[in-house]
């Protein structure tokens, strides 16, 4: 089922299914600026990742003596989700776990995904809430997808991202989509990044820790450009899925994926969120569009 939610400045839609957003459109223009899920690329457009980010090693994991299968990202945004709360500027999205999510994850939660639009921001929420008796590990991410190029006529080779700050940044390396421990110097001393079509021949960028809580995808031709807030989230994915792909994701994640060597065993993920019985957790990462 699909929703709306418009103000002043823009437009978005988003479906139960994995509380997934359809579109976000700046009014001045009619302009989409999310991609639209041509299969023939990539089918998604802005998936939720819970409760893992990442491909986990073998695609599985132990805890507690037992071993889980689960496939890259995990599986909310493969689930249909129950629309909580509406008003004029928010929609509130909910699942909790049910005999299939216990197969693959041995805990009892809520995932609220909440989006509030204000100005030309969206606004997107995670609330993670402990309905178990004991610790939960999990890990939450945003996988959006903009039109890469914004507008008709322009090049990839016109577009970069500029982070806010000046970086000194590596990337991590992904090997089948398991970090292997290397790195390679992308920033140094820069706030820009330049962007070509094969920026991402060797799959994401992977960054961790930057100085930075935005970056903004920008064109040396056109006004248009995509600015995501990440305060808060200790690791950037930048991806496209191909030279060819008309897409870009920028990707704020509360987890990373398995290394080449790891445990398998969840409590020692890199990135894992640790949450006691009862408790929450909540993050938001911001999408304007200009």
């Amino acid at each position: 089922m699909i929703s709306k939610l418009e103000n002043n400045e823009i437009k978005i839609e988003v479906d139960t299914a994995g509380a997934q957003l359809q579109k976000l459109i700046l009014k001045k223009d009619n302009k989409n600026y999310l991609w639209h899920g041509n299969s023939e690329y990539w089918g998604r457009r802005a998936p939720v990742l819970f409760p893992i980010v990442g491909r986990l090693k073998d695609d599985r994991y132990f805890y507690d003596g037992q071993k889980y299968k689960m496939t890259q990202h995990g599986f909310a945004r493969d689930k249909e989700f129950e629309l909580v709360e509406q008003s004029r500027n928010h929609l509130t999205y909910a699942i909790e776990e049910s005999e299939a999510t216990l197969e693959k994850y041995p805990f009892r939660f809520r995932l609220e995904i909440k989006y509030t639009i204000k100005g030309n921001s969206l606004f997107v929420a995670y609330r993670v809430v402990n309905q178990d008796h004991q610790e939960i590990y999990f890990s939450v991410g945003a996988h959006p997808a903009f039109y890469w190029p914004l507008t008709e006529g322009e090049s990839k080779e016109d577009y970069y991202l500029e982070f806010e700050k000046k970086e000194n940044a590596d990337k991590y390396l992904l090997e089948s989509g398991l970090l292997n421990h290397q790195t390679e110097k992308v920033l140094t001393d820069s706030k820009i990044l330049e962007l070509q079509p094969d920026t991402f021949k060797e799959d994401a960028l992977v960054f961790k820790n930057l100085k930075s809580e935005k970056v903004t995808l920008k064109s040396r031709k056109s006004d248009r450009e995509v600015e995501v807030e990440f305060k808060g989230f200790p690791f950037l994915g930048i991806w496209s899925q191909s030279a060819e792909a008309p897409f870009i994701c920028i990707e704020p994640w509360q987890g990373i994926a398995d290394s080449v060597d790891s445990s398998g065993k969840i409590e020692q993920k890199e990135g894992i969120r640790k949450l006691k019985a009862g408790k929450e957790f909540e993050c938001t990462h911001t999408i304007t569009i200009r």
